[in-house]
């Protein structure tokens, strides 16, 4: 294969490279390990895989051209394989590619397999849809890489995104044992609530900052590209089906947070319980729905959900008819700790995190009746710029990545 052949992916890949920046990193950035031969970065359409992928090629590459960033949902794969891309990088002493949207190419697994076990001196960084389990590819790639998810941006990302505030992310023992000395910090310097109305309203996406007047439409574009099209990339799933899973997440979207009377909703839904349960867990892998269960999560086996939130506060403002400001608090909360928590059902409360710490979610006015004399339990408080005792602002949370 002649260079000619690959012009249409480098132009496409140098124009990509001419709009990124350096100024602002996710979070994930700095935790990845990018000397691994195989780096999988999983996460929802549209948190920003593809940036990160482009920022690693602008630090790593004085001349960018000794690396090759493509995506496999590129017309140019109608025509050659990847086969034909990694062969042609190999001859020329390319010896990392960076590779978007694996899930969209057919045979995505046993191709990196072979790319791994017949080019020991490759190294390939590849992004896909959150919906990929790995367990489900037909070769095992559990062994033979470096896996990450990512997610939307925090509360604490949305300020730094702005050039509003910048600081590390703190854990949950410093928010939970430093609550008051960090939030008089931060309200020391910027006024918080309207800025956590916003992020609220559109702060999870970066795509945001393209448009946003547009910003509903795109967020509403990108949930109907992940049912019509990463899914079926993913999952063998009929036309029917996806009909399905678009009629449940918009039943969902008018009654959340919902406790599910699944009976019910199958039958609306005119589905069995299998095929049901796998819709609603195809939606949680997008990130689309959050479930809350009373043990953790398991996508072998596939339990009921005690309760159903969309994935985050974003989403609500776009698909939900009227947003539910007690609603909203409890999603923001599940959005943030989900990430580097376990978060469950518990038997009183609103959350149990990593089994021990308890917590209600509310106003002002929220008070520990429900929770009283549980050991280690919270209150997180919204309209509050600081709390005291165990009553913690509800937006310090969302500085927890």
């Amino acid at each position: 294969m002649e260079q000619i052949e690959l012009q249409p992916l480098f132009d496409t890949y140098h124009r990509k490279l001419a709009k990124v920046s350096l100024r602002f990193k996710r979070y994930l950035y700095s935790q990845i390990n990018w000397k691994a031969r195989i780096i999988s970065i999983k996460g929802a359409r549209g948190v920003g895989k593809t940036t990160m992928l482009l920022q690693n090629i602008l630090e790593s590459y004085q001349d960018v051209d000794k690396t090759l960033y493509a995506s496999l949902d590129d017309l140019w794969f109608a025509t050659h394989s990847l086969m034909d891309l990694v062969d042609w990088a190999y001859r020329h002493g390319i010896m990392r590619l960076y590779l978007d949207e694996v899930h969209r190419y057919d045979g995505w697994s046993t191709m990196l397999k072979n790319i791994y076990d017949g080019f020991p001196d490759m190294s390939i960084v590849y992004t896909s849809s959150s919906l990929l389990v790995m367990d489900n590819a037909k070769v095992d790639m559990s062994r033979r890489q470096t896996p990450y998810t990512l997610y939307g941006l925090s509360f604490r990302e949305y300020l730094e995104l702005e050039d509003i505030y910048h600081c590390e992310a703190l854990s949950i023992e410093r928010v939970l044992s430093g609550h008051v000395k960090e939030a008089m910090q931060i309200v020391g310097k910027i006024k918080v609530a309207p800025l956590f109305e916003d992020y609220l309203e559109h702060g999870y996406y970066p795509f945001y900052l393209e448009s946003l007047e547009d910003f509903p439409s795109r967020l509403r574009e990108t949930v109907t590209v992940v049912i019509d099209s990463d899914l079926p990339a993913v999952e063998k799933v009929t036309f029917e089906t996806l009909q399905k899973v678009k009629k449940l997440l918009m039943i969902i979207s008018e009654h959340v947070p919902f406790e599910p009377n699944m009976s019910e909703l199958w039958r609306q839904l005119s589905t069995d319980n299998e095929l049901g349960l796998r819709m609603l867990y195809a939606l949680d892998k997008a990130q689309a729905l959050g479930l809350l269960t009373a043990k953790a999560k398991n996508y072998k086996s596939l339990t009921k959900p005690e309760k159903i939130f969309l994935g985050n506060t974003n989403l609500m403002h776009v698909l939900c008819p009227i947003v539910d400001k007690g609603n909203e608090r409890e999603t923001f909360f599940l959005s943030q700790l989900k990430v580097n928590h376990d978060v469950a059902y518990p038997k009183n409360g609103d959350f149990l995190l990593d089994g021990k710490h308890l917590f209600e979610v509310g106003g002002k006015g929220k008070t520990f009746d429900q929770i009283a004399d549980v050991p280690d339990s919270y209150i997180a408080v919204d309209d509050t710029e600081v709390g005291h005792g165990n009553r913690i602002p509800l937006w310090l949370f969302g500085f927890l990545y």
